[in-house]
Order: structure tokens, then C-alpha cells, then sequence
């Protein structure tokens, strides 16, 4: 049905195509019955693919990555289409509008998306507010970030802010510090600037899980594709020193290269989708053998199938998440992707999709 579908969505501006679904997605959540009709349809339950991470049951290993449900306005019904976990975000501590519009760009030929959103969001309190409205069916991740007028010098202000906003509706927490839209944001993933920034943030998680007399939530940190793989060892290792939980690998990249498409492929921004899937599961790999398989990653990054997911478990990601994948594929890329898995798990041999993680690393 989507392949009728996409055709007429692909003509809209991509922004204006993501304001509408996700409309639709807010007006299913307001009929009664429709996400439970929406969960019969879509969902794959199987316990081969239930995953334990960080003390939370994630009913399958493919999330949904940051940036579609920026507002955390329908993480009911995206996981009611089959999602193991949904993130929510980027949210930063005041609402800001982005960058000017156009800022989303399809690139059909490569599979890919540019986009340059500048973390465009309603704020830290009105995304807890929508969360609050909500019950969570499926474990929900907040990533968290800096306003864009925020200095460096004075970003953990901002992600302590954030966390303090939030917390109550998290179940686990990601430090972007590796969007490509906010200018210096990405210098804070530098092996002294984000102990700093770790060090405030989790003292933070730690200060608000004696306040609710319960174990701190997980913090993990989303890295870039694009750091040399010396770096992004040595930002894992203080990452790990400081006390994260995990890590979220990878964000956009700024690489263009090996692009067919002619249309939009030097804009700027953040490149996702197809390009990406090798180097993100390379990082999968690197950061899985760094860590020694101490902290659980997601990994993200052109997963549009369930061979492609399989690639990332193999070389170390605990669990996975698309973005990209469900605008070229529709919204049954979750059913597809753990049917697929399934198949995969029988092939290999193995009786659960933990028996697979990091078998390649």
C-alpha cells in the first residue's frame, strides 16, 4: 500500500510530507482502538528478538531513531507500528525554530536524506508535558542538546537543564553532541570538552535519581561518522572513564562522496540513509572492540532491512534504529526488519538475537 502512497508523498516538499504524517499519526492516537488495531497489523512478537539492555525489556532490537518525533508528540503510534523503543528529539532546554526552511532534502538515487534542521523543537518542558500524557508501551529514549546561542563554555548548563525537565519520562538518556547543524556542537565531542560535559551531566542524573530513590537512568552519547577511528577510540575510552551507559552510533554525515544523485546532493547538513551503512556499522564495530563490549550500542545508520540490521548485531550493536529507511520503505520497515531478523536467527542457527550480538566484532 505504501508504494501507492509514496508517490504522491514524494511530490510534497519533504518537510510539509513529515508535518503530515505526523498529523495522521497524532489523529490515530485520538480514535479509540486505532493503535491497538495499528499494533495487530504491524507488530512482530516473538521472544527470540526481546532484547534486556540498561534493566529495560525492549520487545525487539529496531527502534526508531531521534528527529522524526521531535516533539515527542506520537511515540504511542510509532510504536504501535512495531517499534522496539522509540527516541525522542533532539530537544533542547528553549524552544527554537531551526534553521531557515528548506532545510530537508530527498536524494531518491542513493536512498538518502540531507537535512540541516537545526534541532527545531517546541522545548524541553512542552515535550515533558506531552510525555507525561502518555503511557509508554515500549522503552522511550529523550536525546537532549544545546540551544544554538548557547557557548560551548556554557553547554552542560543546557543538557543538565534538559535532563532535569525530562527525566521523569525517559527511560534512557543521549548526549548529542555530533549533529552537524549546530555550529561548534560537534567540538564538543573531543576527548576533554565532553568529559566536562559528561562529568556535569551525569552528576546531574545522579543528583535526581537520589531525589526519586532509584538507580540513575542510562546516559549514552551519540558520535559522528565522520571522526578518524583513532578519535572516536579515544572519545569512547574517556566516554566509558566518566561513566556512560552506551553509545548511539552514528548521527549525519558530512561526506558527500560516491552520491549519484545530482538533485540537492551538495546542500548542506547532515547526510543519512544508504551512503551511511557502512561506515556506521564500521563504527559499530570500532566502538564495540574499543568498549570490549562493556556498554551496549545502538546502531544507526542505512538499516532499511533485516540484513542490514543483522550486520550492525553482528558487529556489536545491541539494538538498531532507522529513520531514513522508513521514508523509503513505509511504515511496516519494523515488521519487515524483525520478520527478516527472524529468518536470519533460524539461517545462523541461533535461539536468540542476543546469541548474535558483537559474533563478528
Amino acid at each position: 500500500m505504501y508504494e501507492w502512497v509514496k508517490p504522491l508523498l514524494f511530490r510534497l516538499d519533504p518537510e510539509t510530507a513529515h508535518e503530515w504524517t505526523v498529523r495522521a499519526l497524532a489523529a490515530a492516537q485520538r480514535v479509540p482502538g486505532a493503535l491497538a488495531a495499528l499494533s495487530r497489523a504491524f507488530a512482530v512478537s516473538d521472544t527470540r528478538l526481546s532484547v534486556r539492555r540498561w534493566g529495560l525489556r525492549f520487545p525487539n532490537p529496531v527502534g526508531l531513531a531521534a528527529g522524526f518525533d521531535k516533539n515527542a508528540a506520537v511515540f504511542p503510534a510509532l510504536a504501535a507500528l512495531g517499534f522496539g523503543f522509540v527516541e525522542v528529539g533532539t530537544l533542547t532546554p528553549r524552544p527554537q525554530p531551526g534553521n531557515p526552511r528548506p532545510r530537508l532534502f530527498r536524494l531518491p538515487e542513493d536512498e538518502a536524506v540531507i537535512n540541516r534542521m537545526g534541532f527545531n523543537n517546541r522545548g524541553a518542558e512542552a515535550a515533558a508535558r506531552s510525555l507525561a500524557r502518555h503511557a509508554r508501551t515500549v522503552p522511550i529514549g529523550v536525546n537532549i542538546g544545546k540551544n544554538k546561542d548557547t557557548p560551548n563554555e556554557a553547554a552542560v548548563d543546557d543538557y543538565r537543564r534538559c535532563l532535569r525537565a525530562l527525566y521523569a519520562h525517559g527511560d534512557y538518556f543521549v548526549v548529542n553532541v555530533s549533529s552537524p547543524n549546530t555550529p561548534g556542537l560537534r567540538a564538543l565531542q573531543h576527548a576533554e570538552a565532553l568529559a566536562r560535559l559528561l562529568e556535569g551531566v551525569l552528576d546531574e542524573a545522579r543528583a535526581l535519581a537520589r531525589e526519586t530513590g532509584a538507580p540513575p537512568k542510562p546516559i549514552l552519547v551519540k558520535l559522528a561518522p565522520d571522526l578518524d577511528d583513532g578519535l572516536m577510540r579515544e572519545i569512547a575510552r574517556a566516554a566509558l572513564d566518566q561513566g556512560v551507559a552506551g553509545f548511539v552510533a552514528t548521527n549525519t554525515t558530512v561526506d558527500r562522496s560516491g552520491l549519484n544523485s545530482r538533485a540537492h546532493a551538495h546542500e548542506a547538513g547532515g547526510l543519512s540513509g544508504r551512503p551511511l551503512e557502512k561506515r556506521a556499522t564500521e563504527a559499530v564495530r570500532l566502538l564495540y572492540r574499543a568498549t570490549e563490549g562493556r556498554v551496549p550500542i545502538i546502531g544507526v545508520g542505512g538499516v532499511f532491512d533485516g540484513a542490514g540490521a543483522y550486520a550492525k548485531i553482528r558487529a556489536g550493536a545491541s539494538l538498531v534504529q532507522v529513520y531514513t529507511g522508513l521514508i523509503y520503505r513505509g511504515p511496516a520497515i519494523a515488521r519487515r526488519i524483525n520478520r527478516e531478523l527472524l529468518a536470519l536467527l533460524q539461517r545462523d542457527g541461533l535461539s536468540s538475537l542476543e546469541e548474535a550480538v558483537g559474533a563478528d566484532a
